[in-house]
């Protein structure tokens, strides 16, 4: 797992200074397909007071999503392997008044805290040169990890496997939606959601366990 962390710290510590905090800096095309997933992702909070981890914050822009939803009272944390991410996090959204955000480096998933809900977007995309068995296991184990430190639920999105294949790359994982959805309902909770009816070639697990 360390190399596999090692890598993909990397590999967005050079985008992230490559293009700065905008969404091609974490692999995004535009800011609209940005919030097209997180919209996805909230679906799994159930309350107006909470408190939530997001995994792979990158340059944490979805703590901006969230203050425009209107809750009550919120605590968010992001969380990330690369410094230059969370530098920039801090720079772009360190001072909002409404989720008073705080951004954190961390080496492993361990050290994250547990919170009522875990968001992860776009974490399991890009396998770089990691083969698919090799990166089903990340995936798996970073799965265990999130759910260990979510109270309540979480939620996290990948790229499907029913994209189309002239446009598929060799260095993404695409996934099978059913499989993880299978996977989620036997091992975390009996209500699990399977959102794969937006307009990308994704999808969206929603783990709800209250």
């Amino acid at each position: 797992m360390n190399n596999v962390f090692k890598d993909i710290d990397a590999y967005y510590t050079g985008k992230i200074r490559k293009y700065g905090a905008i969404p091609k800096g974490v692999d995004w095309n535009d800011e609209e397909s940005q919030f097209i997933r997180f919209e996805q992702l909230s679906k799994v909070i159930k309350d107006s007071n909470f408190s939530i981890n997001d995994i792979g914050c990158g340059y944490g822009v979805y703590s901006k999503y969230l203050d425009s939803l209107g809750f009550d009272n919120f605590n968010y944390t992001g969380y990330d392997l690369s410094r230059e991410m969370i530098h920039n996090a801090n720079k772009m959204y360190g001072k909002s008044n409404i989720s008073n955000p705080t951004f954190s480096k961390i080496k492993s998933l361990k050290e994250v805290t547990k919170s009522d809900y875990s968001v992860a977007s776009g974490i399991f995309n890009v396998k770089m040169n990691f083969s698919n068995a090799e990166w089903l296991s990340y995936i798996l184990d970073t799965l265990e990890n999130i759910n260990e430190k979510s109270k309540k639920g979480f939620s996290f999105n990948m790229l499907t496997k029913y994209s189309d294949k002239e446009l598929m790359r060799g260095d993404l994982y695409y996934a099978d939606p059913l499989f993880f959805f299978d996977y989620c309902k036997r091992n975390y909770s009996k209500e699990i959601s399977l959102l794969h009816d937006y307009d990308l070639y994704e999808f969206t697990i929603l783990v709800k366990k209250v």
